[in-house]
Protein backbone atom coordinates (compact mmCIF):
# COMPACT_ATOMS: atom_id res chain seq x y z
CA UNK A 1 0.00 0.00 0.00
CA UNK A 2 1.40 3.47 -0.91
CA UNK A 3 1.74 5.56 1.67
CA UNK A 4 -0.88 8.39 1.68
CA UNK A 5 0.64 12.12 0.94
CA UNK A 6 -0.21 13.36 4.65
CA UNK A 7 1.97 10.38 5.79
CA UNK A 8 4.98 11.35 3.38
CA UNK A 9 4.90 15.33 4.55
CA UNK A 10 4.69 13.57 8.12
CA UNK A 11 7.39 11.18 7.57
CA UNK A 12 9.76 13.34 5.12
CA UNK A 13 9.05 16.99 6.17
CA UNK A 14 12.39 17.72 4.23
CA UNK A 15 10.98 16.57 0.72
CA UNK A 16 7.52 18.78 1.28
CA UNK A 17 7.40 22.49 0.19
CA UNK A 18 6.53 23.35 3.58
CA UNK A 19 6.41 21.71 7.09
CA UNK A 20 3.58 23.05 8.53
CA UNK A 21 1.28 21.11 6.13
CA UNK A 22 1.54 18.04 8.39
CA UNK A 23 0.14 19.69 11.46
CA UNK A 24 -3.43 20.49 11.70
CA UNK A 25 -4.93 23.04 9.69
CA UNK A 26 -7.22 24.64 12.53
CA UNK A 27 -3.44 26.11 13.17
CA UNK A 28 -3.54 28.59 10.48
CA UNK A 29 -7.36 28.52 9.39
CA UNK A 30 -7.95 31.90 11.05
CA UNK A 31 -4.80 33.57 9.62
CA UNK A 32 -5.48 35.62 6.37
CA UNK A 33 -3.93 33.99 3.55
CA UNK A 34 -4.21 30.51 1.79
CA UNK A 35 -2.24 28.42 4.38
CA UNK A 36 1.43 26.80 4.02
CA UNK A 37 2.07 25.07 0.63
CA UNK A 38 2.04 25.99 -2.61
CA UNK A 39 -0.19 28.59 -2.92
CA UNK A 40 1.06 30.68 0.58
CA UNK A 41 3.01 33.48 -1.66
CA UNK A 42 -0.17 34.40 -3.85
CA UNK A 43 -1.94 37.73 -3.44
CA UNK A 44 -4.98 37.62 -0.90
CA UNK A 45 -8.12 39.79 -1.96
CA UNK A 46 -9.62 41.82 -0.04
CA UNK A 47 -11.70 40.98 1.67
CA UNK A 48 -11.27 36.81 1.55
CA UNK A 49 -11.35 35.42 5.00
CA UNK A 50 -12.70 32.10 5.78
CA UNK A 51 -12.27 31.03 9.28
CA UNK A 52 -12.12 27.71 10.63
CA UNK A 53 -14.72 26.95 13.54
CA UNK A 54 -13.57 23.23 14.38
CA UNK A 55 -14.09 22.64 18.15
CA UNK A 56 -11.16 21.64 20.30
CA UNK A 57 -11.89 18.29 21.05
CA UNK A 58 -11.79 17.43 17.22
CA UNK A 59 -8.08 19.18 16.99
CA UNK A 60 -6.84 16.58 19.80
CA UNK A 61 -8.56 13.68 18.99
CA UNK A 62 -6.80 10.36 17.55
CA UNK A 63 -7.41 9.96 13.63
CA UNK A 64 -8.93 6.34 14.29
CA UNK A 65 -11.31 7.42 16.82
CA UNK A 66 -12.10 10.62 13.81
CA UNK A 67 -12.58 8.10 11.58
CA UNK A 68 -15.30 5.43 13.75
CA UNK A 69 -16.77 8.47 14.41
CA UNK A 70 -17.45 9.32 10.72
CA UNK A 71 -18.39 5.99 9.52
CA UNK A 72 -20.88 5.99 12.78
CA UNK A 73 -22.55 9.53 11.56
CA UNK A 74 -22.73 8.09 7.80
CA UNK A 75 -24.79 4.95 9.30
CA UNK A 76 -27.05 6.90 11.01
CA UNK A 77 -27.55 9.33 8.20
CA UNK A 78 -28.23 7.43 5.85
CA UNK A 79 -30.08 7.95 2.29
CA UNK A 80 -30.08 11.43 3.97
CA UNK A 81 -25.99 12.16 3.33
CA UNK A 82 -23.66 12.12 0.14
CA UNK A 83 -19.95 13.01 0.59
CA UNK A 84 -18.26 14.12 -2.33
CA UNK A 85 -14.33 14.00 -2.51
CA UNK A 86 -12.19 15.75 -5.09
CA UNK A 87 -9.51 13.92 -6.93
CA UNK A 88 -7.31 16.18 -4.93
CA UNK A 89 -7.81 15.59 -1.39
CA UNK A 90 -6.31 13.23 0.93
CA UNK A 91 -6.37 10.36 1.68
CA UNK A 92 -8.01 10.37 4.86
CA UNK A 93 -10.72 12.26 4.01
CA UNK A 94 -11.42 10.51 0.11
CA UNK A 95 -11.87 7.36 1.82
CA UNK A 96 -14.79 8.41 3.30
CA UNK A 97 -16.33 9.57 0.32
CA UNK A 98 -19.60 8.30 -1.88
CA UNK A 99 -18.10 10.05 -5.01
CA UNK A 100 -14.78 11.20 -6.18
CA UNK A 101 -14.05 13.00 -9.46
CA UNK A 102 -13.15 16.65 -10.24
CA UNK A 103 -15.58 19.11 -9.76
CA UNK A 104 -17.78 18.60 -12.75
CA UNK A 105 -18.30 15.24 -12.00
CA UNK A 106 -18.98 16.07 -8.30
CA UNK A 107 -21.76 18.44 -9.29
CA UNK A 108 -23.15 16.09 -11.41
CA UNK A 109 -22.86 13.17 -9.05
CA UNK A 110 -24.62 15.42 -6.42
CA UNK A 111 -27.76 15.79 -8.94
CA UNK A 112 -27.61 11.95 -9.13
CA UNK A 113 -28.76 11.87 -5.41
CA UNK A 114 -32.14 13.84 -5.05
CA UNK A 115 -33.02 11.92 -2.03
CA UNK A 116 -30.17 13.04 -0.12
CA UNK A 117 -30.98 16.14 2.05
CA UNK A 118 -27.50 16.89 2.95
CA UNK A 119 -24.11 16.95 0.13
CA UNK A 120 -20.98 17.24 2.48
CA UNK A 121 -18.61 18.85 -0.34
CA UNK A 122 -14.79 17.69 0.61
CA UNK A 123 -13.41 20.10 -1.65
CA UNK A 124 -13.00 24.02 -1.78
CA UNK A 125 -15.09 26.58 -1.81
CA UNK A 126 -16.16 27.06 -5.50
CA UNK A 127 -17.06 23.36 -6.11
CA UNK A 128 -19.44 24.06 -3.21
CA UNK A 129 -21.44 27.09 -4.58
CA UNK A 130 -21.61 25.09 -7.46
CA UNK A 131 -23.09 22.03 -5.87
CA UNK A 132 -25.78 23.94 -3.95
CA UNK A 133 -26.59 25.98 -7.42
CA UNK A 134 -26.94 22.61 -9.44
CA UNK A 135 -28.93 20.93 -6.00
CA UNK A 136 -32.95 20.64 -5.70
CA UNK A 137 -33.77 24.04 -3.10
CA UNK A 138 -34.35 21.14 -0.46
CA UNK A 139 -30.80 20.38 -0.56
CA UNK A 140 -28.36 21.52 2.17
CA UNK A 141 -24.88 21.54 0.44
CA UNK A 142 -22.45 21.75 3.50
CA UNK A 143 -18.12 22.26 3.05
CA UNK A 144 -16.70 20.87 5.97
CA UNK A 145 -13.88 24.14 6.59
CA UNK A 146 -14.40 27.40 5.54
CA UNK A 147 -11.29 27.80 4.91
CA UNK A 148 -10.64 26.23 2.07
CA UNK A 149 -10.57 28.29 -0.61
CA UNK A 150 -9.06 28.70 -4.03
CA UNK A 151 -6.40 31.31 -4.74
CA UNK A 152 -6.85 30.75 -8.48
CA UNK A 153 -10.61 31.35 -8.34
CA UNK A 154 -9.82 34.71 -6.14
CA UNK A 155 -7.59 35.85 -8.52
CA UNK A 156 -10.91 36.98 -10.99
CA UNK A 157 -13.50 38.91 -8.44
CA UNK A 158 -16.83 40.09 -10.05
CA UNK A 159 -15.83 43.89 -9.21
CA UNK A 160 -12.96 43.58 -11.42
CA UNK A 161 -14.37 41.08 -14.05
CA UNK A 162 -17.49 44.27 -14.67
CA UNK A 163 -14.33 46.94 -14.61
CA UNK A 164 -12.66 44.76 -17.27
CA UNK A 165 -15.62 44.60 -19.45
CA UNK A 166 -16.70 48.21 -19.31
CA UNK A 167 -13.10 48.84 -20.37
CA UNK A 168 -13.25 46.85 -23.17
CA UNK A 169 -16.89 47.01 -24.44
CA UNK A 170 -15.93 50.60 -24.68
CA UNK A 171 -12.70 49.98 -27.02
CA UNK A 172 -15.17 47.81 -29.15
CA UNK A 173 -17.79 51.07 -29.20
CA UNK A 174 -20.52 49.16 -27.98
CA UNK A 175 -22.61 49.12 -24.72
CA UNK A 176 -21.48 46.88 -21.97
CA UNK A 177 -25.23 45.74 -20.89
CA UNK A 178 -26.31 45.54 -24.91
CA UNK A 179 -24.03 44.05 -27.22
CA UNK A 180 -26.12 43.10 -30.19
CA UNK A 181 -25.00 40.59 -32.98
CA UNK A 182 -23.50 42.34 -36.09
CA UNK A 183 -24.76 41.06 -39.56
CA UNK A 184 -22.84 37.67 -39.10
CA UNK A 185 -24.80 37.20 -36.01
CA UNK A 186 -21.71 37.59 -33.83
CA UNK A 187 -21.09 39.83 -30.73
CA UNK A 188 -17.70 41.73 -30.06
CA UNK A 189 -16.99 39.77 -27.06
CA UNK A 190 -18.53 36.89 -24.89
CA UNK A 191 -17.26 36.04 -21.35
CA UNK A 192 -15.95 32.58 -20.37
CA UNK A 193 -15.36 31.37 -17.08
CA UNK A 194 -13.36 28.23 -16.23
CA UNK A 195 -15.16 26.21 -13.07
CA UNK A 196 -12.89 27.42 -10.82
CA UNK A 197 -13.98 30.59 -9.93
CA UNK A 198 -16.89 32.18 -7.96
CA UNK A 199 -20.33 32.13 -8.07
CA UNK A 200 -20.37 35.79 -8.35
CA UNK A 201 -17.98 35.54 -11.85
CA UNK A 202 -20.37 32.70 -13.06
CA UNK A 203 -23.53 34.84 -12.66
CA UNK A 204 -21.02 37.29 -14.66
CA UNK A 205 -21.26 35.25 -17.29
CA UNK A 206 -24.47 34.25 -17.10
CA UNK A 207 -25.72 37.56 -17.59
CA UNK A 208 -23.77 38.76 -20.40
CA UNK A 209 -24.64 35.91 -22.45
CA UNK A 210 -21.44 34.04 -21.54
CA UNK A 211 -20.79 30.23 -20.08
CA UNK A 212 -18.86 27.96 -17.87
CA UNK A 213 -16.40 25.96 -18.69
CA UNK A 214 -14.37 22.71 -17.52
CA UNK A 215 -11.06 21.09 -18.51
CA UNK A 216 -13.15 18.35 -20.47
CA UNK A 217 -15.07 20.45 -22.21
CA UNK A 218 -13.13 23.75 -22.68
CA UNK A 219 -12.51 23.34 -26.71
CA UNK A 220 -16.24 22.62 -26.70
CA UNK A 221 -16.79 25.63 -24.88
CA UNK A 222 -15.02 27.34 -27.06
CA UNK A 223 -16.45 26.69 -29.75
CA UNK A 224 -19.78 27.37 -29.11
CA UNK A 225 -18.31 31.02 -27.55
CA UNK A 226 -16.88 31.70 -31.70
CA UNK A 227 -20.04 30.35 -33.23
CA UNK A 228 -21.40 33.32 -31.00
CA UNK A 229 -18.77 36.07 -30.80
CA UNK A 230 -15.53 37.50 -32.63
CA UNK A 231 -13.65 37.10 -29.33
CA UNK A 232 -13.66 35.43 -26.30
CA UNK A 233 -12.94 36.80 -22.71
CA UNK A 234 -11.57 33.79 -20.56
CA UNK A 235 -11.26 33.76 -17.14
CA UNK A 236 -9.51 33.32 -14.58
CA UNK A 237 -6.67 30.65 -15.72
CA UNK A 238 -3.95 32.13 -18.26
CA UNK A 239 -2.97 28.53 -18.93
CA UNK A 240 -5.93 26.13 -19.45
CA UNK A 241 -7.37 29.26 -22.28
CA UNK A 242 -4.05 29.55 -23.76
CA UNK A 243 -3.49 25.82 -24.25
CA UNK A 244 -6.81 25.33 -25.54
CA UNK A 245 -7.11 28.08 -28.26
CA UNK A 246 -3.26 27.42 -29.02
CA UNK A 247 -4.84 23.64 -29.62
CA UNK A 248 -7.45 25.12 -31.76
CA UNK A 249 -5.56 27.37 -34.18
CA UNK A 250 -5.68 30.37 -32.09
CA UNK A 251 -2.31 32.08 -32.54
CA UNK A 252 -0.44 34.03 -29.55
CA UNK A 253 -0.39 36.95 -31.08
CA UNK A 254 -4.00 37.01 -30.44
CA UNK A 255 -3.83 36.21 -27.03
CA UNK A 256 -3.07 39.27 -24.99
CA UNK A 257 -3.11 38.50 -21.27
CA UNK A 258 -5.28 41.02 -19.29
CA UNK A 259 -3.89 42.03 -16.32
CA UNK A 260 -6.86 44.00 -13.74
CA UNK A 261 -4.30 46.11 -12.17
CA UNK A 262 -3.31 47.73 -15.01
CA UNK A 263 -5.43 50.48 -17.68
CA UNK A 264 -6.90 48.43 -20.64
CA UNK A 265 -5.26 44.95 -18.99
CA UNK A 266 -1.66 46.78 -20.02
CA UNK A 267 -2.95 46.47 -23.78
CA UNK A 268 -3.20 48.81 -26.34
CA UNK A 269 -6.37 49.61 -28.01
CA UNK A 270 -5.08 47.83 -31.21
CA UNK A 271 -3.98 44.85 -29.69
CA UNK A 272 -7.60 44.45 -28.31
CA UNK A 273 -9.24 44.83 -31.46
CA UNK A 274 -6.88 41.91 -32.57
CA UNK A 275 -7.31 40.21 -29.98
CA UNK A 276 -9.05 36.84 -30.71
CA UNK A 277 -8.81 35.17 -26.91
CA UNK A 278 -8.21 37.92 -23.66
CA UNK A 279 -6.46 35.82 -20.81
CA UNK A 280 -7.32 36.91 -17.70
CA UNK A 281 -4.10 37.40 -15.23
CA UNK A 282 -4.50 33.93 -12.84
CA UNK A 283 -3.74 30.82 -12.63
CA UNK A 284 -2.68 27.72 -10.70
CA UNK A 285 -0.07 27.47 -7.62
CA UNK A 286 0.26 23.68 -7.88
CA UNK A 287 0.28 23.34 -11.48
CA UNK A 288 2.43 26.62 -12.33
CA UNK A 289 5.28 24.45 -10.07
CA UNK A 290 5.77 22.10 -13.38
CA UNK A 291 8.57 22.75 -15.61
CA UNK A 292 10.26 21.85 -18.62
CA UNK A 293 13.33 20.69 -16.83
CA UNK A 294 11.28 18.21 -14.62
CA UNK A 295 9.91 16.29 -17.89
CA UNK A 296 13.93 16.57 -19.55
CA UNK A 297 14.97 15.32 -16.13
CA UNK A 298 12.09 12.50 -16.12
CA UNK A 299 12.92 11.77 -20.20
CA UNK A 300 16.96 11.51 -19.26
CA UNK A 301 16.11 8.99 -16.18
CA UNK A 302 13.69 6.54 -18.49
CA UNK A 303 13.81 7.61 -22.29
CA UNK A 304 11.19 5.50 -22.60
CA UNK A 305 8.89 7.54 -20.56
CA UNK A 306 5.05 8.94 -20.91
CA UNK A 307 4.55 12.62 -19.78
CA UNK A 308 1.03 13.54 -18.99
CA UNK A 309 0.18 16.98 -17.60
CA UNK A 310 -2.65 18.88 -16.82
CA UNK A 311 -3.85 21.89 -18.94
CA UNK A 312 -3.46 23.94 -16.10
CA UNK A 313 0.20 23.92 -16.61
CA UNK A 314 2.57 26.60 -18.49
CA UNK A 315 2.41 26.02 -22.26
CA UNK A 316 5.70 25.00 -22.47
CA UNK A 317 5.20 21.93 -20.24
CA UNK A 318 2.20 21.31 -22.46
CA UNK A 319 4.03 21.51 -25.76
CA UNK A 320 7.10 19.14 -23.88
CA UNK A 321 4.90 16.66 -22.47
CA UNK A 322 3.37 13.64 -24.72
CA UNK A 323 -0.18 14.41 -23.92
CA UNK A 324 -2.16 16.89 -21.72
CA UNK A 325 -6.04 16.90 -20.62
CA UNK A 326 -8.25 17.12 -17.29
CA UNK A 327 -8.23 15.14 -14.35
CA UNK A 328 -10.39 12.42 -15.57
CA UNK A 329 -8.43 12.12 -19.02
CA UNK A 330 -5.70 11.66 -16.79
CA UNK A 331 -7.30 8.71 -15.40
CA UNK A 332 -8.25 7.45 -18.56
CA UNK A 333 -4.68 7.86 -19.93
CA UNK A 334 -3.35 5.91 -16.81
CA UNK A 335 -6.07 3.22 -17.51
CA UNK A 336 -4.70 2.62 -21.02
CA UNK A 337 -1.63 2.16 -20.72
CA UNK A 338 0.75 -1.29 -20.02
CA UNK A 339 1.72 -3.13 -17.06
CA UNK A 340 5.47 -2.28 -17.02
CA UNK A 341 4.91 1.05 -18.29
CA UNK A 342 6.85 4.56 -16.32
CA UNK A 343 4.16 7.36 -16.74
CA UNK A 344 5.05 11.08 -15.43
CA UNK A 345 2.21 13.23 -14.41
CA UNK A 346 1.81 16.82 -14.09
CA UNK A 347 -0.64 17.45 -11.73
CA UNK A 348 -1.43 17.81 -7.92
CA UNK A 349 -0.07 14.86 -5.72
CA UNK A 350 -2.41 13.40 -4.06
CA UNK A 351 -4.19 12.31 -7.19
CA UNK A 352 -0.62 11.04 -8.86
CA UNK A 353 -0.49 9.00 -5.27
CA UNK A 354 -3.52 7.68 -5.28
CA UNK A 355 -3.10 6.08 -9.71
CA UNK A 356 0.04 4.71 -8.32
CA UNK A 357 -1.31 2.75 -5.36
CA UNK A 358 -4.40 1.71 -8.26
CA UNK A 359 -1.91 0.96 -10.76
CA UNK A 360 0.81 -1.37 -8.95
CA UNK A 361 2.30 -2.85 -12.43
CA UNK A 362 3.28 0.64 -13.66
CA UNK A 363 5.50 3.28 -12.64
CA UNK A 364 3.80 6.03 -12.00
CA UNK A 365 5.26 9.09 -10.19
CA UNK A 366 5.03 13.12 -9.77
CA UNK A 367 7.33 15.46 -12.30
CA UNK A 368 7.45 17.60 -9.29
CA UNK A 369 9.64 15.93 -6.78
CA UNK A 370 8.67 17.98 -4.06
CA UNK A 371 5.26 16.59 -2.34
CA UNK A 372 3.39 19.82 -2.35
CA UNK A 373 -0.66 19.25 -2.19
CA UNK A 374 -3.14 21.98 -2.66
CA UNK A 375 -2.53 24.07 0.34
CA UNK A 376 -6.18 24.93 0.12
CA UNK A 377 -7.79 21.70 -0.53
CA UNK A 378 -5.60 20.09 2.24
CA UNK A 379 -7.35 22.39 4.81
CA UNK A 380 -10.24 20.10 4.71
CA UNK A 381 -9.53 17.23 7.67
CA UNK A 382 -10.87 14.24 8.81
CA UNK A 383 -11.85 16.18 12.05
CA UNK A 384 -13.93 18.48 10.08
CA UNK A 385 -15.44 16.37 8.29
CA UNK A 386 -16.26 14.30 11.57
CA UNK A 387 -17.59 17.63 13.17
CA UNK A 388 -19.68 18.58 10.74
CA UNK A 389 -21.76 14.99 10.41
CA UNK A 390 -21.96 14.65 14.01
CA UNK A 391 -23.62 17.91 14.28
CA UNK A 392 -26.11 16.73 11.30
CA UNK A 393 -26.94 13.73 13.56
CA UNK A 394 -27.76 16.00 16.48
CA UNK A 395 -30.13 18.01 14.02
CA UNK A 396 -27.27 21.18 13.47
CA UNK A 397 -26.41 22.38 10.19
CA UNK A 398 -22.81 23.95 10.49
CA UNK A 399 -20.47 25.76 7.13
CA UNK A 400 -23.95 25.85 5.37
CA UNK A 401 -22.52 27.18 1.73
CA UNK A 402 -25.97 29.20 0.01
CA UNK A 403 -25.97 31.42 -2.87
CA UNK A 404 -28.22 34.22 -2.90
CA UNK A 405 -31.07 34.14 -5.97
CA UNK A 406 -29.72 36.86 -7.77
CA UNK A 407 -26.48 35.22 -8.01
CA UNK A 408 -27.64 31.74 -8.08
CA UNK A 409 -30.09 32.08 -11.10
CA UNK A 410 -27.63 34.13 -13.32
CA UNK A 411 -24.63 31.84 -12.84
CA UNK A 412 -27.11 29.03 -13.36
CA UNK A 413 -27.54 29.73 -16.81
CA UNK A 414 -23.85 29.63 -17.52
CA UNK A 415 -24.28 26.49 -15.77
CA UNK A 416 -26.78 24.78 -17.46
CA UNK A 417 -24.84 25.40 -21.28
CA UNK A 418 -21.66 24.00 -19.59
CA UNK A 419 -23.74 21.20 -18.74
CA UNK A 420 -24.87 21.16 -22.68
CA UNK A 421 -21.25 21.49 -23.84
CA UNK A 422 -19.90 17.95 -24.37
CA UNK A 423 -16.41 17.40 -24.10
CA UNK A 424 -14.86 16.03 -27.56
CA UNK A 425 -14.26 12.56 -27.66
Amino acid sequence: MTASVHDLISLTPKDSCNTKLAAGPWDFDNVPGYGPGSSQADRLPDPVSRPGQLPERYQLMPEPELHERILAAKATLGEELVILGHFYQRDEVVQHADFVGDSFQLANAALSKPEAKTIVFCGVHFMAETADILSAPEQTVILPNLAAGCSMADMADESSGETAWEEICETYGVDPENTTPDAAGKVPIIPVTYMNSSAALKAFCGRHGGIVCTSSNAATVLEWAFERAHRVLFFPDQHLGRNTAKAMGVPLEQMPLWNPRKALGGNTAEQLREAKVLLWHGFCSVHRRFTVDQITAARAADPKVKIIVHPECPMEVVDAADAAGSTDAIQKFIAASAPGDTIGIGTEINMVNRLAAQFPDRTIFCLDPVICPCSTMYRIHPGYLAWVLEELVAGRVNNQISVEPEVSVPAKIALDRMLAAKPKA
